[in-house]
């Protein structure tokens, strides 16, 4: 039996993929890839799980939207040659908007039907999602596909983190909070059990920064509130979004530059955040090295906007004993963290510089800091095939037994023993058990009548 699982990640302009193979109930990864620049000149490389450069390939984008369909294509193609001795057993499919589903399920033709129908919610990330998912099917058919989640992690929320103050009949429409960046957090946190297992289930905020930004707070690994809401247009400054914005723009720009919802959306979707504020680019490594006020301020205004979630989060959990940076920025811009962390001061937050430049999952709180720091590297592939693997192939006991559970007599021990905790007094209640049929004497006529 095949036991190679396959996560296809896709994000606005990018694919990214990754195999696995189980291994004595651990998820080993053999192989790795990444597809972008998919809305201009299209990169393809993949490598092993040492490093080495398996396929390395470019190609001209035709059109004006992402070649997602012809990076996924050639990934395909390229996985036959790989995989011919063993094919692939299921393919965890990212999908950004779940509604309320809160795990990981098979695809089916209702829940397609059903994730097609959360499109508007997530317009730059839901319709690719899907539309790979029917490509990866055709040319997988064999296979089992998966959906996973990028809100279930956020579905345990309080209620209040969740509602908006709106009339209760738009609540009941759907109208309301959602989180995004799941598959992220739960990677984060799946990571922090085992790096650092008593701060898991501390009260953290995770802040996944890259062209996609939003925080999460968290206490006992579960979601408290989360900066994304409704649509992943809320929260932080981003790339190209313009995260959180007053109502009143988007009617002022209605009614009085009447622009179409159409136009809205592009504008507050791929023209607004560090581009628009710039008006050079949305990467931040540009920015930092560009000579511009523009591009200085547009920096500037991402720190801000970030400390200040930042604060939000804390807030939500009452404090805060771990800050724990993943995502592109987050990982790898040392110089945005410090900045950050800097104006956490009053959090008890002191980052240890040399820590703070180094590479890699680490942590990085110098000795003064009241606040654990750590960057751990994002690897929603990772959550992706741990998620469709414990989906499918559940984990059995350790001596391939189902468990018997405690034996009647212990159960009655037990029995006992919560009834004089509960009725301390020296003559508890008599406690009335379920009669074994076997002890019961065959009811007379009379009684059966």
């Amino acid at each position: 039996m095949s036991e190679l699982i396959l996560s296809l990640n896709a994000g606005s302009s990018s694919l990214k993929f990754a195999l696995y193979r189980r291994d004595g109930g651990e998820l080993v990864e053999t192989m790795r890839g990444l597809a972008d620049g998919l809305d201009g000149q299209a990169r393809l490389s993949v490598r092993n799980a040492g490093g080495e450069t398996l396929l390395e390939e470019s190609w001209s984008a035709a059109g004006d939207a992402p070649e997602h369909a012809s990076a996924v294509a050639r990934v395909l193609a390229w996985l036959d040659g790989q995989t011919e001795d063993e094919p692939i057993a299921i393919v965890a499919h990212r999908i950004v908007h779940g509604g309320d589903h809160a795990s990981a399920e098979v695809f089916s033709l209702d829940l397609e039907a059903e994730l097609q129908a959360l499109a508007p919610l997530a317009p730059q990330h839901q319709p690719v999602g899907l539309a790979l998912y029917r490509q990866a099917r055709v040319r997988l058919p064999a296979a089992t596909h998966v959906a996973c989640f990028d809100t279930a992690f956020h579905s345990r929320m309080p209620d209040t983190a969740r509602r908006f103050a709106l009339p209760r009949e738009l609540t009941a429409q759907g109208v309301r909070r959602y989180g995004f960046h799941g598959l992220s957090y739960a990677q984060t946190l799946r990571r922090l059990r085992s790096v650092d297992p008593d701060l898991a289930a501390c009260r953290l905020v995770a802040a996944h920064l890259g062209a996609g930004a939003s925080l999460c707070a968290l206490e006992d690994e579960t979601s408290q509130d989360t900066t994304m809401g409704f649509s992943a247009l809320d929260g932080l400054m981003m790339a190209t979004r313009c995260g959180s914005l007053d109502p009143g723009v988007v009617l002022y720009l209605l009614k009085h530059n009447k622009m179409s919802p159409e136009d809205i959306e592009d504008l507050l979707c791929r023209r607004s955040g560090l581009l628009g504020v710039s008006g050079l680019s949305g990467d931040l490594r540009e920015l930092m090295a560009a000579d511009s006020e523009d591009a200085k301020a547009a920096v500037d205004l991402f720190v801000y906007r970030t400390v200040q979630g930042i604060g939000a989060m804390a807030a939500t959990l009452g404090g805060m004993d771990g800050l724990v940076f993943t995502g592109g920025v987050g990982e790898h811009n040392a110089e945005v963290r410090a900045r950050i962390c800097r104006r956490l001061a009053w959090l008890g937050v002191d980052i240890d510089p040399k820590a703070n430049a180094a590479a890699g999952e680490r942590r990085i709180d110098a000795p003064t800091s009241c606040v654990s720091v750590w960057v751990i590297p994002a690897n929603e592939e990772a959550e992706m095939a741990h998620e469709a693997a414990e989906l499918m192939w559940p984990r059995a006991p350790a001596n391939g037994l189902p468990s018997s559970g405690p034996s009647g007599d212990r159960v009655d021990a037990l029995l006992d023993e919560a009834l004089e905790e509960t009725f301390p007094a020296s003559d508890p209640p008599s406690l009335v058990r379920p009669h074994d049929p076997d002890d019961l004497e065959p009811a007379s006529a009379a009684d059966r009548e």
